[in-house]
């Protein structure tokens, strides 16, 4: 048996999310359906990151194993059979131990917001027409940094074994009427993105100061942040490998 990484990216406005779900259309479900349809047996992959409903990623990866040949046009011939929304970036031959999440060091997502109305950022971004204090907002990414246990900002009946997570990069950007937060970290909890970026735009907003939402942070108490900022925003950017994994 072979073992192959699989490199994708996709828009997930029409879907219930990543990960394989009875009665439901997943990214996952149509990338198995596609390379089920091209190998001509049932193909299962494992998912390197769960992204929820709605949520878009530039790359994610998956992996599977097959005792057959892969077609010399596996890329060009499933993309011809994935969704348009969908698109296989990649295909790589790694070694049979290789595990798309476990070997996984990292992480890094973007949640877009926009300041005034545009159709073209509908489906791929936030519309908040609001002023925002920029100075307060980058105070509060920094703060991020300082922590490691963010069981405040992982959703209810999550089953890890930690909450504890090592931030790399946490910052705001604004350019053209575009609010970027960027935000790296070797793992990422149950909605731990939305969260974050929804409890800080109430320090944006003056609703919080910086002294509480450092108290929100140490509360571990997940109804203390706001997680209500719609998912169209938030993109999957990269996922991280040692050197050298494919």
């Amino acid at each position: 048996m072979a073992r192959y990484f699989l490199e994708v990216a996709y828009m997930g406005e029409r879907y219930s999310g990543f990960q394989v779900q009875e009665n439901a259309r997943t990214v996952q479900a149509e990338i198995d359906r596609a390379a089920g349809l091209l190998m001509r047996e049932p193909v299962v992959t494992t998912g390197s990151s769960r992204t929820d409903a709605g949520v878009h990623a530039q790359q994610n990866f998956l992996h599977f194993d097959t005792a057959l040949p892969l077609h010399p046009q596996f890329v060009y011939k499933m993309n011809a059979i994935l969704p348009p929304d969908i698109v296989l970036k990649g295909v790589y031959p790694v070694h049979e131990e290789a595990h798309s999440r476990f070997l996984a060091t990292g992480r890094a997502y973007e949640y877009t917001l926009y300041k005034f109305k545009d159709p073209f950022l509908r489906d791929r971004g936030y519309y908040f027409p609001y002023r925002m204090d920029m100075d307060a907002l980058r105070a509060a990414a920094g703060i991020i940094k300082e922590y490691r246990d963010f069981s405040t900002f992982s959703k209810r009946n999550t089953q890890v074994k930690t909450f504890n997570c090592t931030i790399g990069e946490s910052y705001w950007t604004e350019s053209d009427g575009r609010i970027v937060y960027n935000v790296s970290a070797n793992r990422f909890l149950r909605g731990m993105v939305r969260g974050l970026v929804g409890t800080m735009l109430r320090v944006g907003r003056g609703k919080l100061t910086l002294e509480e939402f450092r108290a929100v942070i140490e509360s571990k108490d997940c109804t203390m942040a706001d997680f209500a900022v719609p998912p169209q925003g938030l993109c999957l950017m990269r996922v991280m490998y040692p050197e050298g994994t494919y």
